[in-house]
């Protein structure tokens, strides 16, 4: 039987993985491990809980044992697709590398940049990274990649469906071309297999398991149910997941729950906490300082359920998770691989539980011909539905004061007036009539007459000037023969006068 000790490792590292409780590697660490250190570049497929993580760091860690960082010039580059499985990366190397003076950085969303600048200027061994944010110190001048001895890529084919694959091709091209390439993943697509032709130089490559497969200690159920209303589907499918969690009992200790949408994760998060479950969710869109809690609090069992969306999944580490619930069925097959991966880990016996719905004909089809047997269907429990929407459920949207209207009446009963005292008194009187609103105006061109007497100070001068206005004659207005209104008895004697004698007059 193989051991760390014949792999060849740094004895600092052999007494880390002592400490930590290992003896015997995984197949994928006692292939990978021996051409890594042979510096050969190594392309390993390995289904998800086979320690791909350590098959690279610990060779990483022995071969940069000798050797000293400069400023802005990390010594190896990884490059992981989510925070959580980058951060995973940084926990590993803390654990094997606490004998060495390896140092490390981790450059991720969600991070002030200023920390992440002090630590590359000072030179780093290891620069483990999103590939989004080391392109954003790059950018920046902050970064120099031509100093790069080992670069790794942890799941390829993650990066492939996340988008990334431009990026990583644009860091290849930064990275020098004399670099050991380490490339892992659980799945090959045909793009990832074209990367690896064009960046890996003749590989070694491991597949100690047949890609896309599944844990065998993993127990793999299908529920199939039809909703009886097409807009009661949602709710109706969120009752069967509490049914599915209320079955299982005390064997479901922990579980993750996964969605494919990340507004999906949010309304079961809150569904499940509605009908007093302890469930959280985490997505992408959430700061890193609460999907950090988040995680720690599912790890140390403070959390029992943790809603998740498929960035998640391939970025928990976490060793106990006895159950699995897939509330979607994943539109990309080999997302099923990874989702189900989260349990039956490192030996450990697991339950997967899938709810599907006639809509997912076709996805169940692509997954069970990716891992090459059908999953196994199993009978739906009774749900109790309430076609009453719960706290987790969509609502339509209102305006701004409509749950207040609905609640206490017409806004206009309840309002609270805070003027003064007299205010209120002098607008409760009755409105003052159209005739008595209106100026009187003399009709032989004297001063208008002012309305009855009214307590107007308050009111704005500019309305009196506009009414003055409406209240003069069209300038323009010559053709007809009206009196002039409203200059009194000063008016000029030429503007009175007729001017058509005149011109009848003169001939014109």
């Amino acid at each position: 039987m193989t051991t760390f000790a014949d792999l060849n490792l740094d004895p600092r590292v052999l007494q880390a993985v002592s400490e930590a409780g290992y003896q015997t590697p995984t197949p994928i660490q006692a292939q990978a491990i021996p051409h890594a250190i042979a510096g050969r570049d190594v392309l390993g497929i390995a289904q998800t809980g086979t320690g791909k993580t350590a098959s690279y760091t610990l060779p990483m860690i022995t071969l940069l044992s000798s050797g000293r960082a400069r400023a802005r010039m990390p010594r190896s580059l990884v490059l992981a697709p989510t925070r959580e499985l980058a951060a995973q990366v940084a926990e590993n190397f803390d654990i094997y590398a606490k004998h060495t003076k390896l140092t490390k950085a981790l450059l991720i969303g969600g991070v002030s940049f200023k920390e992440q600048d002090m630590l590359i200027d000072r030179g780093v061994d290891v620069l483990i990274a999103t590939p989004g944010r080391l392109l954003d110190h790059f950018e920046r001048g902050k970064l120099l990649l031509t100093g790069v001895q080992i670069m790794v890529v942890d799941e390829a084919d993650r990066m492939l469906d996340m988008g990334f694959i431009p990026d990583i091709e644009r860091i290849f091209q930064l990275t020098p071309f004399t670099r050991q390439t380490l490339f892992f993943s659980a799945t090959m697509a045909p793009e990832i297999e074209r990367i690896t032709n064009t960046f890996l130089s003749n590989p070694a490559k491991i597949e100690v398991a047949r890609a896309a497969t599944t844990s065998e200690t993993i127990d793999q159920r299908l529920v199939l149910f039809t909703p009886s209303r097409r807009d009661h589907a949602f709710a109706e499918k969120r009752a069967m997941l509490r049914a599915l969690i209320t079955a299982e009992g005390d064997g479901c200790t922990n579980a993750i729950v996964f969605c494919n949408r990340k507004l999906d994760v949010d309304v079961v998060a809150k569904s499940l906490k509605a009908h007093g479950f302890n469930a959280a969710p985490i997505h992408g869109d959430l700061d890193q300082s609460v999907r950090t809690k988040t995680l720690d609090d599912f790890r140390d069992g403070r959390l029992r359920l943790l809603i998740a969306s498929d960035v998640a999944a391939r970025g928990l580490d976490i060793p106990a998770v006895s159950h699995v619930f897939n509330f979607d069925v994943p539109s990309h097959c080999e997302d099923y691989v990874h989702r189900i991966g989260r349990t039956g880990r490192a030996g450990r016996s697991g339950v997967s539980i899938t709810i599907a719905t006639p809509a997912d004909e076709k996805y169940l089809a692509a997954i069970e011909g990716l891992i090459k047997q059908p999953i196994p269907r199993v009978a739906a429990p009774e749900i109790v539905f309430d076609d009453r929407p719960d706290r987790g459920e969509h609502r339509q949207p209102r305006s701004r004061h409509q749950g207040r209207d609905d609640r206490r009446g017409p806004r206009e009963d309840r309002s609270r007036d805070d003027r003064p005292r007299e205010d209120r008194a002098r607008d409760d009187r009755a409105p003052p009539s159209a005739a008595e609103a209106l100026p009187v105006i003399d009709p032989i061109g004297a001063e208008a007459l002012p309305p009855p007497r009214r307590d107007d100070r308050r009111e704005p001068r500019r309305d009196d000037r506009q009414g003055d206005r409406r209240r003069e004659p069209r300038r323009d207005d010559h053709r007809h023969e009206a009196p002039v209104v409203g200059m009194g008895d000063h008016v000029p004697d030429f503007i009175l006068r007729s001017f058509a004698p005149l011109a009848a007059a003169s001939g014109d």
